[in-house]
């Protein structure tokens, strides 16, 4: 079993910051890596940014590269979402999740691979 726990998020006006951290507990060695997904009310549930185990590989979605970054502290079992300049189609509830597609292949259907969600955090942005 996996538990992930998220904080950080807020409402925040566009262009403005937020950092996300999910901290992982369990047996997390089983899992390839762990990302952020989000979703925004009647979407469907996306891949944001996922970091493999190892912390060599990243992957980051096209719509918010050069935006969020993701890291991972590995003494705290942590990960973290640094977004920058956002805007208001960011809004959603972001998840923390283990469980990924492997490296470099598609995110498509990214959601069903994943094995453990934490509970989520809603990200709000205003213009």
């Amino acid at each position: 079993q996996v538990q992930l726990v998220e904080s950080g998020g807020g409402s925040v006006q566009a262009g403005g910051s937020l950092r996300l951290s999910c901290v992982a507990s369990g047996d997390i060695s089983r899992t390839n890596c762990l990302a952020w997904f989000r979703q925004a009310p009647g979407q469907e549930r996306e891949g944001v940014a996922g970091i493999y185990t190892g912390g060599d590989t990243t992957y980051v979605a096209h719509s918010v590269k050069d935006r969020f970054t993701i890291s991972q502290d590995n003494n705290k079992n942590a990960i973290y979402l640094q977004m920058n300049s956002l805007k208001t189609e960011d809004t959603a509830m972001y998840y923390c999740a283990a469980g990924c597609p492997k490296a470099g292949e598609s995110w498509r259907g990214a959601p069903g691979l994943v094995r453990y969600w934490g509970q989520g955090t809603q990200v709000t942005v205003s213009s």
